[in-house]
């Protein structure tokens, strides 16, 4: 039989990479905790079974996209004990694990040590596109880990996105992401910040958006996710702040990244500040929310 490729964790960004692999020919065989999340990728084709013991299963490769690195420690390494000793305990030498998850470099390097003791092949490649590029296919991945293992893995990556990044060794795509996802924040609230500045103003939100994307205030958040309502078609904001990156996720990624600093030494005042407002505005009941309805709490506070 073809060794398949073992997918753990079909949520809003698991799922649509999940199709996209089984697209582009590959035999998937998906797992997650929730049905709903099964019978969203099943849908589309993809083999779906109940427990990722059942997933791995004569897998070549196995890809995972969790939400913190408590899951990706739990699942593959388990609790310490024999009787749940972790996924990497049943893998056969030689297979293939890629973790898509956005987690603490520290764990990326844990998980990835005890791989390589296995004789398993594992990087960490985290990804940045949102919702969007992951049913487009067109996200990016800032992959760490041995070249070789790297290379091997590109074609599954690029069924999945369109830019793939070897950043260095294991933990250092981990750690792009969490400095990419700080800065986006960052820029995500500035944005906020200007337009809800304009609108109190009189200004029209779009002609000012327009202005800033043409002039030194222009980034990525005035380009491709406008958090003013009705301002860019197809963005969270214009669809109530649904079905996007939500503000929790942000929440955790920004504490990922004082981690980091920590660590490191390294001042990130303004990811500080970030992370305090996407705390009080997690806390209002807005956690759920898209990242971009960080406009909601500067609103609310005018």
């Amino acid at each position: 039989m073809t060794e398949h490729i073992a997918f753990i964790g079909l949520g809003n960004m698991g799922g649509p990479m999940a199709v996209n692999l089984g697209k582009a020919g590959f035999p998937v065989v998906a797992t997650d905790l929730s049905a709903s999340a099964r019978d969203s990728v099943a849908t589309h084709g993809i083999r779906v079974v109940a427990t990722a013991a059942e997933a791995v299963t004569g897998a070549g490769v196995v890809i995972s996209m969790l939400p913190a690195s408590r899951h990706v420690e739990s699942l593959y390494l388990g609790d310490g004990s024999a009787a749940n000793p972790g996924l990497l305990a049943s893998l056969p030498a030689g297979t293939r694990v890629i973790d898509c998850s956005t987690i603490a470099p520290a764990s990326a390097r844990k998980v990835a040590v005890a791989a390589q003791a296995r004789g398993l092949s594992m990087i960490d490649a985290p990804v940045s596109g949102g919702t969007a590029g992951a049913a487009a296919a067109t996200l990016t991945f800032m992959v760490g880990g041995e070249p070789a293992c790297v290379d091997a893995a590109r074609p599954l990556l690029a069924a999945m996105g369109r830019n793939i990044f070897h950043a260095g060794a294991s933990g250092a795509g981990q750690v792009a992401k969490v400095c990419n996802n700080m800065l986006l924040a960052i820029h995500m609230i500035g944005t906020a910040e200007a337009l809800n500045l304009g609108v109190a103003n009189g200004m029209d939100p779009a002609v000012l958006s327009e202005i800033m994307k043409q002039s030194s205030g222009d980034n990525w958040s005035l380009q491709k996710y406008n958090p003013m309502p009705g301002v860019m078609d197809g963005v969270p904001a214009s669809r109530g702040y649904s079905g996007g990156f939500g503000s929790d996720l942000m929440l955790k990624d920004l504490g990922l990244a004082e981690e980091a600093a920590l660590a490191a030494g390294a001042a990130i005042p303004l990811g500080g500040l970030a992370r305090q407002l996407y705390a009080v505005h997690s806390a209002s009941g807005q956690g759920g929310a898209d990242f971009s309805s960080i406009l909601r709490l500067l609103q609310r506070a005018g």
